[in-house]
């Protein structure tokens, strides 16, 4: 089981990867949404924020309805934001549930492929 902590590290380092990778901030310049993460094991709650190509992070719920919410245990959220797996397995097996439309959901796939790769 991840912490609250470890969460926040992992959405961290998303959010290095993000910054350093210019085409992202390009390709998502009209991509703007508030994506909620949520641990259901652990008391913790973060909030992403697209907001024209610039991506910010947040602690505990947002201001604005939310376009995206990312639900799951601590470890496959940490794990996640990490890198070290990808969403298609613990999508698939049921462990993450992201609420949302397609699009938004294949987006943020695809941020995170371009981040961690495959």
């Amino acid at each position: 089981m991840a912490t609250h902590d470890e969460i926040s590290a992992s959405l961290q380092a998303f959010y290095e990867g993000y910054q350093n990778n210019k085409k992202l901030k390009i390709m998502n310049r009209d991509w703007n949404r508030v994506i909620v993460i949520k641990a259901n094991d652990v008391e913790s709650q973060h909030t992403l924020t697209l907001q024209n190509g610039e991506l910010s992070v947040a602690q505990g719920t947002p201001e604005q309805n939310a376009d995206l919410v990312v639900t799951s245990d601590s470890e496959t959220l940490a794990d996640l934001f990490y890198g070290d797996i990808t969403p298609t397995e613990p999508y698939m097996n049921g462990t993450l549930l992201i609420q949302g439309t397609e699009d938004d959901i294949v987006r943020l796939d695809f941020i995170s492929l371009m981040i961690w790769g495959e």
